[in-house]
């Protein structure tokens, strides 16, 4: 055994369907720099790590509204947020919500801002380090 001999095994990897992956949740503000991040499982849908990745914030304040796709389209998260947080979660609905609408087209006009967020992302994905685990 060599002196570089490393455990193959890490933090936040987790069991998938195809293997073992991480998942990165971060939070970006309208500039599009990291204000919040959070690494986990991969097998934990976004829901769930919301609040989580909220909590891990780098700055003292807590946003007052977040922008998400349509994973994050989950009612009683938005009635948790805005109770507990104060916080508005914006996300389009999915195409089989059985549900009624809770939001119109006026409430997702700042989704069309989440570009910025998009080009985080992918400028996090060029370091194959963070983005794939080898």
């Amino acid at each position: 055994m060599g002196a570089l001999h490393r455990q193959k095994r890490g933090l936040a990897v987790g069991k998938t369907k195809r293997g073992k992956g991480t998942k990165i949740m971060a939070i970006a503000d309208a500039a599009g720099f990291p204000v919040a991040a959070c690494v986990e499982s991969a097998s934990p849908h976004e829901v769930k790590l919301v609040e989580k990745t909220i909590d891990s914030s780098f700055t003292p304040n807590a946003p007052d509204k977040i922008i998400g796709d349509k994973a994050y389209d989950s009612d009683p998260l938005d009635q948790k947020l805005m109770k507990d947080r104060c916080i508005e979660m914006i996300a389009p609905h999915r195409a089989g919500r059985k549900k009624p609408k809770t939001q119109d087209g006026i409430k997702l006009r700042p989704y069309r801002r989440r570009r910025k967020v998009e080009r985080f992302f992918a400028w996090l994905q060029n370091f194959r380090r963070v983005a794939v685990r080898y």
